[in-house]
């Protein structure tokens, strides 16, 4: 009875935790299945043959064999099409996976050896653990400070490498309330196999009591807010057109012309580029006058001003919403070449001054709890 017990609740795979888990399993199990099944079916022809066909005296001379076209169309077609299946399969579950919903709760992550660093946009911080309601799609947006590191939580079956200098993103949606192992897949140093954290799935009214439990430091978007206003951004990104970078109001998502004629989307890789490399790609109509902030940013301040920018609405909207005035605001003219980081648009990303963005000022507060980073 014992052993039975041990056999049932012995997990011979993780949960299906997310909604792809399902997808993702009945792929691996179908390959697996037809894998096995045709290793059986060759060794048990090879050993039939074996014994059919074997030289049974030294005189016996083999009989010649003619081809079969029957026998020949049939091991090219069948095995053709399960690989069609598999194939189309796996381009399913991949497109799946690659193309998040739309309305999809971002969420920041900063891979550090040997910890994960988590961003809510409401200000809420945590490390090596992250809080999340169930049946809500989560985009994560994940880059490292250092080596290569791999975000992997097994009972959703994602996994994305995070890599230095650059972006990547992936997203889930948890269907059932629980906690979760995370781990860093990617060998990283000495302690890599210490890399790991927990995934709190929780219901909803469950997480909005995590998330109003936290201390109160504001939004991502307030915190960007205040380190664009310390770097002095808004003296060049203004929302009056009038300065000499490009105006960020309304800026991300929306198409981008360079000088060369190529047009690029405003997304979060070109805003972390055009902050950190101002000459890569200039706005056309814009001179190269933005320094670069290459060692002067972190990368959750890189991800602050991000954040912030995203929340910039049109200058109409901001205007319905109720702009923030800051202390350097419009109405100060740019006397300086421009040292603002959330000029996140290189002397020519499309940055507009951020100073009086209401609808990036639309910041709530709302803190949270957790593992917070101190």
């Amino acid at each position: 009875m014992n052993s039975l017990f041990l056999l049932r609740n012995f997990p011979l795979f993780p949960d299906e935790g997310s909604t792809v888990a399902r997808n993702v399993d009945g792929l691996f199990f179908f390959i697996t299945a037809v894998s096995a099944f045709f290793s059986v079916l060759i060794v048990a022809v090879i050993i039939y043959f074996f014994i059919r066909y074997r030289r049974r005296s030294e005189t016996e001379a083999p009989q010649p064999i003619e081809g079969s076209n029957k026998l020949e169309i049939t091991w090219t077609v069948i095995p053709f099409g399960l690989v069609m299946i598999m194939f189309l399969g796996g381009a399913y579950v991949y497109f799946t996976m690659a193309r998040p919903p739309r309305d999809t709760m971002d969420i920041y992550v900063v891979g550090k050896q040997w910890m994960w660093k988590i961003q809510h946009p409401e200000g809420n911080r945590e490390i090596n653990e992250l809080h999340v309601p169930v049946n809500t799609s989560i985009r994560l947006t994940m880059t490292t400070e250092d080596v290569i590191h791999s975000f992997y939580i097994p009972d959703f079956r994602i996994k994305q490498d995070v890599v230095p200098g650059r972006y990547t993103t992936m997203w889930f949606k948890a269907t059932k309330p629980g906690k979760y192992q995370l781990f860093c897949a990617e060998y990283c140093g000495t302690n890599h196999s210490g890399m790991i954290g927990t995934i709190y799935v929780m219901e909803p009214a469950d997480y909005e009591a995590w998330l109003s439990g936290g201390a109160a430091e504001g939004s991502l978007a307030s915190q960007g807010q205040k380190v664009f206003q310390d770097l002095a951004c808004n003296t060049c990104h203004r929302s009056d057109a009038q300065g000499r970078g490009p105006v960020l109001d309304g800026l991300f998502g929306k198409p981008v012309q360079i000088q060369g004629g190529q047009t690029l989307v405003a997304d979060e890789s070109y805003l972390r580029e055009s902050i950190l490399n101002p000459r890569a790609k200039l706005v056309m109509g814009f001179e190269p006058i933005m320094p670069t902030f290459q060692g002067q940013v972190s990368e959750e301040q890189l991800l602050q001003l991000i954040a912030y920018i995203k929340s910039l609405g049109a200058p109409g909207e901001q205007q319905q919403q109720g702009s923030i005035n800051t202390p350097q605001q419009s109405n100060q003219r740019p006397t300086s070449v421009p040292t603002s980081a959330a000029g996140a648009n290189r002397g020519g990303a499309p940055n507009s001054n951020q100073a009086n963005t209401g609808a990036a000022n639309q910041t709530r507060t709302p803190a949270r709890q957790g593992n917070r980073e101190q």
